[in-house]
C-alpha cells in the first residue's frame, strides 16, 4: 500500500531544499516562525530570541539574511523602539 502524500508535501521540501544553504542557526529560526505564525505578525528580536535561546544580535542578523531568501515568510524591518521590530507575513 503506498502512502499518499499531501499538495503540501512538494512545497515543504522546495522550501527546505530552498534553504539548505542556510546556517542551522538560521533554518531553526525559519522553523520557529513557520510554526509559530500564520498571516501577519510584528515581533521583536529579543523576543525570539528568548524563545530560541539566541541573542538579539544573532536573530536580527539572520532576520535581515532571511529578507532575501526566495522562499519563506515575507520579512520586514518595521521600526526600532526599544530594539528591533520585524513584520513577518506567512502564507
Amino acid at each position: 500500500m503506498c502512502a499518499q502524500r499531501s499538495p503540501n508535501d512538494d512545497s515543504e521540501r522546495d522550501r527546505s531544499d530552498a534553504h539548505s544553504d542556510l546556517p542551522p542557526k538560521a533554518r531553526r529560526l525559519l522553523a520557529y516562525l513557520d510554526a509559530e505564525l500564520d498571516g501577519e505578525s510584528y515581533l521583536k528580536s529579543r523576543d525570539i530570541a528568548g524563545d530560541l535561546e539566541l541573542s538579539a544580535k544573532e536573530i536580527g542578523a539572520m532576520m535581515a539574511r532571511l529578507q532575501d531568501e526566495p522562499v519563506g515568510p515575507t520579512i520586514e524591518k518595521w521600526g526600532y523602539t526599544n530594539g528591533t521590530t520585524w513584520r513577518v507575513t506567512t502564507d
